[in-house]
């Protein structure tokens, strides 16, 4: 395995490269002087790999070798990281989902005929693969079936950072799978909440339409519905300041975003109405009584408890 994964037959290595060799070495008259594994460094590189290197050993001993009888140090020693990680690569983590929700327009009330169905969750592996050597992806995803999913530590932490995309997967109503682990998840979702959702959506919003006003002026046009989205951003943000939850469906202002993703309304309003809820979300911002931070202990006893659960229960 280590040959396949070392060898390319375009690249010439340079003089000086460390390599291991794939065969014995042996001497002029067939001792073997060094066993399989042998370092050796390239003193003369061919001008292809058709042709033979030369490759001076420890003992100072060199030999003329083929490119398919050694591979590169570094790619030898992690040939075993990669074909096990290649292993974890047919290990279903999907079966390890534990929280399953639909987000995106049809949760907003958005969504048109031709909209995608956008699933996001949770995935909690085995203690077993959780402490892993190899170590195990931080989301999965699926651009094919429009899926992705975070690792349990991974989703907690964007939570705790506010990540909006997060947030709203915490309360949505589309809800289609959520086991014990996940519902107790749910059900302290206010945990997650704090002033920090002031600054991350105001400064995502911000950058966001600034880009779009560049986009505009140099090519005479924009995504309305990235613009729809971010006045959406906005008015959910000024929502979770006042009343303490994540607004997801989008009934009262309905029409009015459709108006935008379809660009009836000019980009002159467009930017007229979020100036006007930014001074709303700095209103709203000051008169909050969410915490400065969101309630880090408990979230990390929760992470803590889940991680026990697997290592004890296995699951099950």
């Amino acid at each position: 395995m280590a040959n396949s994964r070392s060898f390319s037959p375009h690249m010439v290595l340079s003089v000086g490269t460390q390599v291991v060799s794939l065969k014995e070495v042996r001497g002029t008259n067939g001792a073997i002087l060094h066993p399989k594994g042998a370092v050796g460094v390239i003193i003369k590189s061919p001008v292809d790999n058709r042709h033979a290197y030369m490759v001076r050993f420890l003992d100072g001993f060199e030999l003329a070798m083929k490119r398919k009888e050694f591979a590169i140090r570094k790619q030898y020693q992690r040939a075993g990281f990669e074909s096990r990680a290649a292993a974890l690569d047919e290990y279903n983590l999907r079966d390890c989902v534990i929280y399953r929700c639909v987000v995106g327009s049809r949760a907003f009330g958005l969504a048109g005929k031709d909209s995608d169905t956008d699933r996001r969750g949770i995935f909690l592996p085995p203690a077993d693969l959780q402490w892993s050597l190899f170590g195990l992806p931080e989301q999965i995803e699926s651009p094919e079936t429009e899926e992705c999913y975070w690792e349990l530590q991974k989703f907690l932490t964007l939570a705790l950072k506010a990540n909006p995309n997060v947030l709203e997967c915490l309360y949505t109503p589309m809800v289609e799978e959520a086991k014990p682990l996940a519902r107790e998840l749910l059900d302290m979702r206010s945990a997650f909440l704090s002033k920090l959702v002031y600054q991350t959506y105001n400064g995502y919003v911000v950058s966001q339409f600034k880009k779009l006003g560049q986009d505009l002026r140099n090519k005479g046009a924009i995504k309305w519905k990235h613009a729809m989205h971010l006045i959406r951003l906005l008015l959910s943000g000024v929502t979770v300041l006042r009343e303490g939850f994540v607004p997801v469906r989008v009934d009262e202002h309905r029409a009015q975003l459709l108006a935008v993703r379809s660009g009836k309304l000019k980009w002159a309003e467009v930017d007229k109405w979020r100036l006007a809820l930014h001074k709303e979300f700095d209103t709203a911002f000051a008169d909050t009584k969410l915490p400065e931070q969101p309630d880090y202990e408990r979230v990390n006893a929760f992470l803590i408890r889940a991680r026990r659960y697997m290592a004890e229960e296995g699951g099950k």
